[in-house]
């Protein structure tokens, strides 16, 4: 069952853009671990495909011993697993990078989670079988349009290296918490892969293709891509694996507070492994605290983690409160992020300025 997130207070999705339809997830006004459907953030390079309204079927062909097609019916009734996962956006909190970097100018909110069910993606290529040679696996999405590096439309398409691809928890999802996957956010099927930001977990899945050789779609090898110099292409490398980060949901940022006992609270979240641990700092940086962490087991690890810390401000005046997160592979929020001229994986310490009256 999933639990209303939300107070008595209806928000609503931030809108970024509206075509295509990109908006935040309103993360202050969450008070649960689990995202409905209709708060879940939206992030789309083109417009809503057109999908076919009978006879879907899931072509699995390239380098394999036995091309198929499956149907929705076969993947319903095959050995299914539910995993819950958080799906963050590589341009999550752009708009924080100093200097401005072109693009999607996402707040906090481009991040959600919840359950999602359906078969490994592992099962199918079992299936199939995997001919020797095999590097990688294509995701293709029945979205399609234009984009700035190519002049002819292409579908959105996204591979993973084999060993990903045969990771135990790689899914092709059909359900979310309990109810078919949304159209908007892949209906009916939509790869989830753990650990990695969401442009990996294609939606409107097409099909899929194993590849002897390396994927060098637009998708793959110009977006996607950290590019450490403002000019050049030097030191490129792509986008994967979600960083180490944490948000503050409470207070808000600029809130007017009185004095008096504060409860502030927020989430963590990483790539690998675990959180570990969350320090939160009430004077800019100048001592840390630790926040107090919610339990979190095996079958939690791909999700955030709540944190919480209670606070007596002893005088008036403004404050700037600063958290940091640490995993269990010794990763670290660091208080400067890795600047890179597509803005993605932004990940320095969260802050908010409060006034205390």
């Amino acid at each position: 069952m999933v639990l209303d997130p939300f107070s008595s207070e209806k928000p609503t999705l931030i809108v970024r853009k509206l075509q295509p339809d990109n908006r935040e997830t309103p993360l202050h006004f969450i008070k649960t671990d689990i995202i409905h459907h209709e708060f879940f953030y939206r992030r789309n390079h083109f417009s809503y495909p057109y999908l076919p309204t009978s006879n879907y079927w899931l072509p699995v062909n390239g380098v394999v011993v036995h091309p198929r097609l499956f149907s929705l019916e076969e993947i319903f009734h095959m050995p299914s697993k539910t995993v819950k996962v958080l799906l963050e956006c590589a341009g999550n909190k752009r708009r924080f990078f100093k200097p401005k970097v072109f693009g999607e100018q996402w707040g906090k909110g481009a991040m959600s989670q919840g359950y999602w069910k359906g078969v490994t993606l592992r099962h199918l290529l079992e299936l199939t079988g995997l001919k020797h040679g095999a590097k990688e696996v294509l995701i293709e999405g029945y979205d399609f349009g234009k984009t700035p590096s190519i002049e002819k439309p292409v579908s959105f398409a996204r591979s993973l290296p084999i060993e990903k691809a045969l990771h135990p928890d790689t899914l092709i999802a059909y359900q979310f918490n309990d109810q078919p996957i949304s159209f908007k956010h892949g209906y009916p099927l939509r790869l989830i892969v753990p650990q990695w930001y969401a442009m990996a977990s294609v939606k409107w899945i097409r099909q899929i293709t194993v590849l002897d050789d390396v994927f060098k779609g637009p998708f793959q090898s110009f977006d996607y891509v950290y590019y450490p110099d403002k000019k050049t292409d030097a030191g490129a490398f792509p986008v994967t694996v979600v960083n180490v980060n944490s948000s503050i949901q409470k207070p808000l940022n600029r809130e007017i507070l009185n004095q008096g006992r504060q409860l502030i609270r927020g989430i963590a979240w990483t790539g690998t492994g675990q959180i570990t641990k969350v320090e939160i700092s009430t004077d800019n940086g100048s001592s840390w605290s630790q926040a107090k962490l919610a339990a979190q087991n095996e079958s939690t690890s791909y999700a955030w983690r709540t944190w919480s810390y209670e606070w007596t401000p002893h005088e008036k005046g403004e404050y700037t409160i600063l958290v940091k997160a640490s995993d269990s592979f010794h990763r670290i929020q660091p208080k400067i992020p890795f600047w890179n001229r597509k803005g993605y994986g932004f990940n320095a310490y969260d802050q908010v300025t409060v006034k205390i009256e």
